[in-house]
């Protein structure tokens, strides 16, 4: 049977990683309304992607989440469980468009 707490350290590991997915998501969001206002070069389907791209992310998050607490898991196995699909579009968001840069005139 799975030990009912969760290790400290494991969670405290899974708080990190939520911080740094909150940190890339902040910068995502500046670029995103830097580019509506003309000022960073985003592609044209930019703000059409902020929106879907939510979707399929938010369903495999609650997907992996509901499975691994169905499973028993621990609240730090829940939580990266949960995290681990929305990370995956922050991260490559935030390179995505850190690479793309201010726009120039």
């Amino acid at each position: 049977m799975n030990n009912p707490f969760p290790d400290p350290f494991k969670l405290f590991s899974a708080q990190m990683y939520v911080t740094a997915m909150a940190i890339e998501a902040s910068a995502v969001i500046g670029m995103r309304m830097l580019g509506m206002s003309g000022l960073w070069a985003v592609p044209n389907s930019e703000n059409s992607r902020m929106i879907s791209e939510k979707q399929v992310a938010f369903a495999k998050s609650s997907q992996k989440a509901f499975i691994a607490a169905m499973s028993g898991k621990t609240a730090d196995v829940v939580m990266m469980e949960a995290a681990k699909p929305l990370r995956r579009r922050t991260s490559a968001n935030h390179k995505r468009l850190t690479r793309l840069g201010p726009k120039t005139f």
